[in-house]
């Protein structure tokens, strides 16, 4: 066809219709270099309109775009050889490679020798790049020769390696497929149970060890308790199944332990959370006032009706979510009360459990658990003497050194048996000496509330004497007395005494006649603290020297009145 036929219909391929429009030479499918990429979807009733095609050695013409295509065969599975029919008699296999390589890369041509051949490419959509080459009129070089010219015919080909290959993919995406079936069905499958072994002494003493570890103890005790359930207890083996439920009994104080941390990390995750509930209600509330000032009437008579309307909707929004964390943290607090309450109930149902009281409950405790740790260790002291003669029975002589370990290990046992009850018996005496200060620290409570007591008598005796005293006009002097007595009164209760001793003998008394009074009631009263109280209080106390030459004598005086009688 001349090429004049190629550009007059109206209808022409995206390609050349993309380079009408923008002025740039229309690009060729097939033009080396140029990659692939499919056409969009066109109607079936609208024709493809074919371009000539300049190859090195050949030129090939597009066939007549109103004559009906050419059948051809259903496309086989993965295919990726082709037919190509109508080769020029003088075409070689390097003008094929040249003329279909553009389509993409060839693994192997056979070529026949009555003008066709067949073409296997690396790629199955390249096998439709080839096709777009079916009916194209080949012409080698400028030679009009029946030998040089011919009328290429492309279509599908039925190989045996395609359709391996073909099947060979399909079976690896069966296989992925089962795969993620069953790997989708492992997922959804609950776990089953692991086994349990079978009761023999070498399981039995490795899962006493078990029990004994925090990390497997779940899984020991579960062991324990199906061979419990089978009946696996009986008379020669009650030692060993009795030593490893006191090993998970003594479990529970560890499990008490971890409770406590994570009772702790609770608290502080709840205390976290109600600081942090408190800060976004604040911020609520700053915008809820923001939404209050824009509703006045400074503000709100600018903004337009539809403003209003979302300033409305907004604020109602904010309100309605305020309340809501606000009756939150009410409910929260209201939960803290409540315990806190519950709390101060069981205080005062037990005011004395603090103190000494819980210390020695708490010695108790500990008290208990050294004694069940010091059965446990009789147990297998036990249990090691049982094996040893079960051992010194059925074994020859030569075995002395396991005989040896088995007695350095009863010793050793012995030994922590030993520290165990010393340690014991340490805590007893301990428990004894904590009750006795106990008591002597009621008797002393007791002798201070006496003290008090007539600490307060002597107190309004000095009232009643200070105010049958005469006035005078020198108030300033009788209040100084006043507040000097009140101050002596209140430094120590002994001063109290000694005042009241030393009123009554207005001649004076040694400081050992003072100490020798002030021993009767308080056995931890010396000479030397009474003498630094008496010398802190020169208003109250005065020191004398009575009698000549060897007879001399320090007395002390009362002098606390001496300032009111004066005035």
């Amino acid at each position: 066809l001349p090429p004049s036929s190629i550009s007059t219909p109206a209808i022409t391929s995206p390609l050349l219709r993309l380079g009408m429009m923008t002025g740039i030479a229309p690009m060729n499918p097939m033009m080396p270099g140029l990659g692939y990429v499919p056409p969009p979807p066109l109607p079936q009733d609208l024709p493809i309109v074919k371009e000539i095609i300049h190859c090195q050695s050949c030129t090939l013409f597009p066939p007549n775009p109103h004559l009906p295509s050419p059948a051809m065969r259903e496309r086989p599975p993965g295919c990726k050889t082709v037919f190509v029919g109508g080769l020029p008699e003088n075409a070689t296999e390097a003008l094929i490679v040249e003329v279909f390589g553009q389509c993409g890369d060839i693994i192997a041509i056979r070529k026949s020798k009555k003008n066709f051949c067949h073409i296997r490419f690396t790629e199955e959509f390249t096998v439709d790049r080839a096709l777009f080459l079916s009916g194209y009129r080949m012409r080698l070089g400028s030679s009009t020769d029946k030998k040089d010219t011919g009328r290429l015919h492309v279509d599908f080909a039925q190989a045996r390696d395609d359709l391996y290959e073909w099947e060979c993919r399909q079976r690896m995406y069966a296989r992925e497929e089962r795969h993620r079936r069953r790997m989708e069905e492992d997922r959804f499958r609950p776990p089953s149970p692991p086994l349990i072994v079978h009761y023999s002494d070498h399981e039995c003493s490795q899962l006493g060890d078990k029990i004994k570890d925090e990390a497997v103890f779940a899984e020991a005790v579960r062991v324990l308790l199906t061979w419990v359930e089978r009946g696996e207890v009986n008379r020669r083996n009650a030692n060993n199944f009795y030593s490893m439920i006191q090993s998970s009994n003594s479990h529970i104080r560890q499990l008490m332990s971890q409770k406590a941390t994570h009772e702790k990390e609770m608290e502080e995750a709840k205390d976290k959370f109600k600081s942090a509930l408190s800060g976004i209600l604040a911020q609520f509330e700053q915008i809820v006032s923001v939404f209050h000032a824009a509703s006045k009437q400074k503000a709100w008579d600018h903004f337009s009706k539809a403003q209003r309307k979302n300033l409305d909707v907004w604020r109602k929004q904010a309100e309605e979510i305020r309340n809501m964390q606000n009756e939150e943290l009410m409910g929260i607090r209201r939960e803290e009360e409540m315990e806190m309450s519950d709390e101060d109930m069981e205080d005062t149902h037990n005011p004395d459990q603090s103190g000494p009281v819980s210390q020695a409950e708490a010695l108790k405790e500990e008290n208990d658990s050294l004694r069940c740790q010091l059965d446990a260790y009789r147990n297998e002291v036990e249990l090691l003497k049982q094996e040893q003669g079960k051992n010194q029975e059925h074994t020859p002589p030569q075995h002395s050194e396991e005989d040896a370990c088995r007695q350095q290990q009863l010793t050793f046992l012995q030994q922590a048996l030993q520290g165990m009850q010393k340690q014991l018996l340490k805590m007893c005496e301990e428990m004894k000496q904590r009750e006795a200060e106990m008591e002597k620290t009621v008797e002393d409570k007791q002798q201070l509330e006496s003290q008090v007591k007539s600490l307060k008598e002597g107190l309004q005796g000095l009232k009643t004497l200070t105010t049958h005293t005469p006035q005078v006009s020198n108030t300033h002097t009788q209040h100084m007395h006043t507040l000097q007595l009140y101050s002596l009164v209140s430094l120590s209760p002994s001063s109290g005494i000694i005042s009241t001793f030393l009123h009554v003998h207005p001649f004076g008394a040694s400081i050992e006649y003072i100490c020798s009074y002030l021993q009767r009631l308080n056995t931890k009263i010396n000479t030397g603290e009474v003498d630094a109280l008496l010398g802190r209080l020169p208003c109250t106390f005065k020191q004398e020297l009575t009698g000549v030459g060897a007879s001399l004598e320090k007395r002390w005086k009362f002098c606390g009145f001496e300032g009111i009688m004066i005035t």
